[in-house]
């Protein structure tokens, strides 16, 4: 199952999706937690912490500007630049996905 939160700014997505994660987590589902937001604070939400989310920010950053190399597949940038947050959620920080090989 997928499920994206989208919307206007403002409105509560980053709370929303925080607590659906962790509802689906809590009744035994793998839960990935992809944030792609300007102001990426899912971690927050998550309840990963500041000091953890912002790394997971930083990582993304540096990737942005050159400064990590890119993993070639959605498996490798989950584990590579994910983080486990509290009740099972990984949490992964993107600014973009583009032709990611599945597994």
């Amino acid at each position: 199952m997928k499920i994206a939160v989208a919307g206007k700014g403002g409105v509560g997505k980053t709370t929303v999706s925080g607590t659906l994660a962790r509802a689906l987590a809590q009744s035994g589902r793998r839960v990935l937690a992809v944030d792609a937001d300007i102001n990426p604070m899912l971690g927050i939400s998550l309840g990963l912490g500041p000091e953890d989310t912002e790394s997971l920010v930083a990582a993304r950053q540096a990737l942005d500007e050159g400064e990590l190399e890119h993993q070639p597949s959605a498996a490798g940038i989950v584990e590579t630049f994910g983080a486990d947050a509290p009740d099972g959620v990984r949490l992964v920080v993107v600014s973009r996905i583009e032709l990611a090989e599945p597994g």
